[in-house]
């Protein structure tokens, strides 16, 4: 029962933080961080990520332009666009440390302790990856909110909101941490749940009864 539930704890794990990953890469590069209706034209709609600032008009056409300068982005974008980056290269590590210690694989599998420990490693690298991942997406969700409910701002002049990236940041965030939880965790079962090779092994007692066998026809003639 122990090893059935490693066993799946860590496709479990892995599949998570796969999509964790994805899901993370893709909520880097996306232009919709935030979103933002203009009441004097409708038909236009603004999204802003951590790399452009698209305008999706009604017709479908969508024009985006970059942002002219990192050091002009506002705080939260700019420590929110290298964390991003790192969370991506954190994720790709975790996943590539985590398959080389999964049971299915066959390296290292004269050394068990070592893939327990790149099991383990993995785990971490990907929880530290989901952190990386929520912190930057709640703290541009955090000044949203504040700007939002911000007195000081007239109420004619729009505010941004959240965009769909948020959203998907938190879910990749969570798969990630989750993913590593459980990989982490099946390393430490690992330890466990292998079971104990025997030192050695007894003959079988099928040479014994071949032996009897060439020996009591013998007996037996000296008998008659």
């Amino acid at each position: 029962m122990a090893g059935g539930w490693w066993a799946k704890a860590q496709v479990g794990g892995m599949l998570l933080a796969l999509l964790g990953w994805v899901s993370s890469c893709v909520t880097t590069f996306v232009p919709l961080w935030k979103n933002l209706n203009l009441d004097l034209n409708e038909m236009e709609v603004w999204n802003m990520g951590l790399w452009q600032v698209c305008i999706t008009q009604e017709e479908g056409v969508v024009e985006c332009q970059a942002h002219g300068s990192f050091l002009a982005l506002p705080p939260e974008l700019r420590i929110s666009r290298l964390l991003m980056c790192l969370s991506n290269g954190l994720g790709l590590l975790g996943c590539l440390l985590a398959a080389l210690g999964l049971e299915g694989w066959r390296t290292c599998e004269d050394k068990p302790g070592r893939k327990r420990r790149l099991l383990l490693a993995g785990g971490v690298t990907l929880g530290v990856a989901g952190i990386t991942t929520l912190v930057p997406v709640s703290w541009v969700a955090y000044d949203t909110v504040l700007d939002f409910w911000d007195e000081t701002v007239p109420d004619i002049v729009p505010r941004w909101e959240f965009g769909e990236a948020t959203f998907l940041g938190w879910f990749a965030g969570a798969f990630l941490a989750a993913g590593g939880l459980l990989l982490a965790c099946s390393a430490r079962t690992m330890r466990t749940a292998r079971p104990l090779v025997p030192a050695c092994r007894q003959a079988p007692p099928a040479q014994g009864l071949a032996a009897d066998h060439h020996l009591h026809p013998k007996n037996a003639d000296l008998v008659i």
